[in-house]
């Protein structure tokens, strides 16, 4: 038996197929992801197994829909699956869902009640709500017999303190959902269980930095998380790949004063600021590395100064630091970012092993402090998916 998870985003649908023994979760037996799913992109599909991958364009027109791009690549995973998973039996299917709102702290099955309550929840998260429910609804049909499995990114953040989660805004608001909720949490929770396999110091206090088009931090201790970065959306705190992070609501009445649309102000703090709205040349750190433009190294700077500038707010949440981690695809994979954040945070007694963080590539968990380090840190690649699945296999096994 097996359990398959699904991440359906805007443009890409990433899966993975982890098999179940004795009620644990083992390693993937099959992963990958289709890309290109937006409007005029060309659609792949890349799968690994074992020691095989492979890569290949699924046959879709240029100007057809989304409707027909998530379709085309779920006739195409179908096929895989029966191709190179026979005589696995698929117990269900865990969905990555960003906002579980105040409804739901923990996985659920999804029916229709269910997911309606979801949809609800899609003005709060307009880049992935939609395409995270999207993709419950396309594999449900699918896979009718098979039960379609919520996890939530807002899970692990279910119980910090109420001074973390109150907006400081009348008790009315509060009582119709309007606080903060915290999200990457899939990310979080793994990152947290493995750090507690390496480190004794990781049951004390742990700040972890999830960074990547979408981009937060995470202050734990004893392992559960007591303050984050993001809140009532995921567009709070650091500075993303086209997300502007933390801004003065004032600015907001300002552009609505100047007559800017609600439709206008959401694609500029969505889709146009960050990373790419400072550099004007792209939200992907690895081309502002690699471009001689002024403003692509402005972008970097400011978004490895409001990394360390959080990292403080996370610190004095809870009464300093023990461990950490770096995570997501800059956290991973940038090890000049992760020196950069290091060395502003020398004060703390943060020292980095520089030779063997640039030697460090992403591809498995690797301590980067030097032993006379007053915290530990951690590079751990994220497994979002094999929290999924596991959530979902205490459901369904």
């Amino acid at each position: 038996m097996s359990i398959l998870t699904i991440n359906a985003g805007s443009s890409s649908i990433k899966f993975a197929l982890y098999p179940i023994h004795a009620k644990q979760i083992e390693s993937a037996l099959i992963s990958g992801m289709v890309e290109g799913l937006q409007t005029g992109g060309e659609v792949f599909l890349t799968w690994r197994k074992d020691e095989e991958t492979a890569r290949f364009a699924l046959n879709v027109p240029k100007d057809a829909s989304t409707s027909i791009r998530f379709q085309t690549a779920l006739h195409a995973l179908q096929s895989l699956f029966e191709e190179k998973t026979q005589g696995v039996k698929i117990l269900g299917i865990a969905h990555r869902v960003v906002h579980g709102g105040s409804f739901f702290r923990e996985a659920i099955i999804v029916d229709e009640t269910r997911l309606e309550q979801l949809r609800s929840l899609c003005p709060l998260a307009p880049l992935h709500q939609p395409h995270n429910l999207a993709g419950i609804e396309m594999f449900a049909q699918t896979f009718p017999d098979v039960p379609q499995v919520a996890c939530f990114d807002t899970a692990f953040h279910a119980d910090v303190p109420e001074e973390e989660y109150l907006f400081a805004l009348p008790k009315s608001l509060s009582q119709e959902g309007v606080r903060r909720y915290g999200f990457h949490g899939l990310s979080y929770q793994y990152v947290m269980e493995a750090l507690q396999r390496h480190s004794q110091r990781a049951n004390g206090r742990t700040v972890m930095a999830h960074l990547g088009n979408g981009a937060s931090l995470c202050a734990a201790l004893a392992g559960k998380s007591q303050a984050t970065s993001m809140g009532f959306s995921a567009l709070d705190g650091l500075m993303m790949g086209t997300r502007s992070g933390s801004i003065d609501p004032g600015v907001i009445l300002h552009l609505l004063a100047q007559g800017w649309t609600q439709q206008d102000v959401q694609r500029l703090l969505y889709s146009q600021s960050g990373l790419l709205g400072v550099s004007n040349v792209s939200a992907d750190m690895r081309s502002l590395r690699q471009s001689d433009a002024p403003d692509a190294a402005l972008a970097i700077r400011l978004f490895t100064y409001r990394v360390v500038r959080e990292i403080g707010a996370m610190i004095a949440t809870i009464s300093g630091i023990d461990v950490l981690a770096f995570t997501g695809g800059i956290g991973e994979h940038d090890s000049q970012l992760r020196e950069d954040v290091c060395k502003r945070l020398d004060y703390l007694g943060v020292q980095i092993d520089e030779e063997k963080n640039r030697s460090e590539n992403g591809s498995k968990i690797a301590a980067l402090h030097l032993s006379s380090s007053a915290v530990e840190i951690y590079l751990v690649p994220t497994d979002e998916g094999r929290v999924a699945a596991g959530a979902a296999a205490k459901l369904l096994v």
